[in-house]
């Protein structure tokens, strides 16, 4: 059974600045008319400043070593931070992209309405996506992507973190859990009970992951003829982060 297309780019993140951008207006508009009443009264004289003096460090500070700074490992070769996968696994009929890379369009089809994801991935910086998967049996697959972006006009790669958790929430019958090693709200780990079914095909079960690091987001999807725990989407997700 073919897996089913992957939820439509939603840009929720967007709404949430326009509304930090109104509570700072309206934090704006208060102390403009603090100012206001202020400017009646008479001045309030000022204590006299007095700060301790603080010496100059002396010497050179050392740079990160390469396993120490995310960007050197991130700069180089994506692929080679995706997860192995397990032995005796076999490629997906689905296999995507070239030699373990999409481009933009490739990551684009992805979504349900391929030009919306490609004009917002564009807008948001896209830079590149390695990508790994695999099946293991008749009906267990797994797919894993690293998107990359360029980060200079948004935050990219946490935009569309919060835009697949988002769409994982929405769908009916699904327990979440966060996702160790990525920070307060930045990972989250997702099983859908409730699978999906088709005439003449074996119900399709799914769960999956979504967090972000640095300007790498990472998604994860797990399918199976048969529920999937926890423990497995929870494992191949923890020992991704790991890797980041």
């Amino acid at each position: 059974m073919e897996e089913p297309e992957r939820a439509e780019s939603s840009r929720r993140g967007r709404t949430a600045l326009m509304i930090a951008a109104a509570a700072v207006l309206g934090t704006l508009a208060g102390t403009c008319v603090g100012y206001l009443v202020q400017a009646d009264r008479d001045p309030t004289p000022l204590p006299p400043l007095s700060q301790p003096v603080v010496g100059q460090a002396e010497g050179r500070v050392a740079p990160l070593s390469a396993a120490q700074d995310r960007q050197v490992a991130t700069d180089g070769d994506l692929r080679k931070l995706l997860v192995d996968r397990p032995k005796g696994a076999k490629d997906t009929s689905a296999l995507r992209g070239r030699d373990g890379w999409m481009d933009l369009a490739d990551y684009a089809d992805e979504y349900k309405n391929p030009s919306a994801a490609f004009t917002d991935l564009n807008g948001d910086g896209f830079r590149r996506a390695a990508t790994a998967s695999w099946r293991v049996g008749e009906t267990y697959s797994v797919e894993i992507n690293l998107v990359q972006f360029r980060q200079k006009t948004s935050l990219g790669a946490s935009e569309w973190a919060d835009n697949g958790k988002h769409w994982a929430e929405e769908r009916d019958g699904t327990r979440s859990w966060p996702l160790p090693g990525t920070g307060e709200d930045n990972g989250m780990v997702y099983v859908h009970d409730r699978p999906v079914r088709e005439a003449g095909y074996l119900p399709l079960y799914s769960a999956e992951a979504h967090a972000w690091r640095g300007d790498v987001y990472l998604e994860i999807y797990v399918n199976d003829s048969r529920p999937i725990p926890k423990a497995t989407i929870m494992d191949l997700a923890v020992r991704q982060v790991g890797k980041l």
